[in-house]
């Protein structure tokens, strides 16, 4: 029965991935490996339950009718056999997290050596982009997000600092030769370096002050992709390129440093900090309600 499973969790995996490669890298199960597996159960069925061709891995119609029925069974088997592992003096298992790149880099740092520490025998993964995502399709137990790109039908808990703010800063080297911006309607006349989301739009740059809100569309010879690319605009800062606008917490270092000097900081504008989201499912996996109630405890 145990290998039925395996092949059964196999068959959903590449139906929510799209394909051998996909699956196997979010599950963690080699590309062969899940191809014998689907192998196995089509020959057991006795029916085709993909369509392969050499670009593309498409359910059939009675693999769409399988899956619609199979994977919130697995959900239930999966929490089902989770309840054991709460019984255990210390959770085990693994623990997918999908999260964006500014959490990765400003919110789990803290939380994660210490939650290790407490449940060695977790096995923590982080994917970190900031493309919008299905948790469950991506197999992930859990994710990490702002409120305005929160799923819907979740279970949201605070996570990081409770507030943020967005902070401006140039190299002295760029405000020795350029000048200092003395309002935010001047960086239309400044070198700004910017950052394009994955879907390929552009963030405006928004600032407030005193109940005054300015939207700067700006302008410069540099645009990075937000996220992964996002060091590079902070590199590019701190060589005396251009402005530079992000997460006052990214920033500080440098600006500690002296490395950048602060711009505008009365405009700065401030937002809820991000976000620990989950399916509101009746019995959360082990490792993921020790981390919840990890999280809970922590103060910023």
């Amino acid at each position: 029965m145990m290998t039925d499973l395996q092949d059964l969790k196999a068959f959903v995996a590449v139906a929510r991935q799209g394909g051998f490669r996909n699956a196997a890298r979010m599950s963690g199960v080699s590309a062969s490996s899940l191809s014998e597996a689907i192998r196995r159960l089509e020959s057991r069925l006795g029916v085709r339950l993909f369509h392969r061709t050499t670009r593309s891995v498409l359910l059939t119609e009675v693999g769409a009718r399988l899956l619609d029925r199979l994977a919130p069974v697995l959900e239930e088997v999966e929490s089902a056999l989770d309840i054991v592992n709460g019984f255990r003096q210390r959770p085990a298992g693994k623990l997918r997290l999908n999260v964006p790149v500014s959490a990765s880099k400003l919110v789990l740092p803290r939380i994660i050596p210490p939650f290790l520490a407490a449940y060695p025998e977790v096995c923590l993964e982080i994917i970190a982009e900031d493309r919008f995502v299905n948790l469950l399709q991506l197999g992930c137990d859990a994710g990490i997000r702002y409120e305005e790109r929160l799923e819907q039908d979740m279970v949201a808990i605070p996570i990081g600092p409770r507030r943020q703010r967005m902070a401006l800063a140039a190299a002295p080297g760029y405000l020795r030769r350029h000048g200092q911006p003395a309002h935010p309607d001047a960086l239309r006349e400044h070198i700004c370096l910017r950052g394009r989301f994955a879907s390929g739009a552009m963030p405006s740059w928004e600032f407030t002050c005193r109940g005054e809100t300015l939207i700067v569309e700006p302008d410069g010879p540099l645009i990075v992709g937000l996220g992964a690319a996002t060091d590079l605009a902070v590199d590019a800062a701190v060589a005396g390129v251009g402005v530079i606008y992000l997460f006052e917490e990214w920033l500080r270092p440098y600006m500690d440093r002296g490395e950048l000097t602060p711009l505008l900081e009365p405009w700065w504008p401030s937002f809820t900090g991000p976000s620990l989201y989950y399916p509101g499912r009746r019995y959360l996996p082990a490792p993921l309600r020790a981390f919840v109630d990890f999280v809970q405890t922590m103060r910023w």
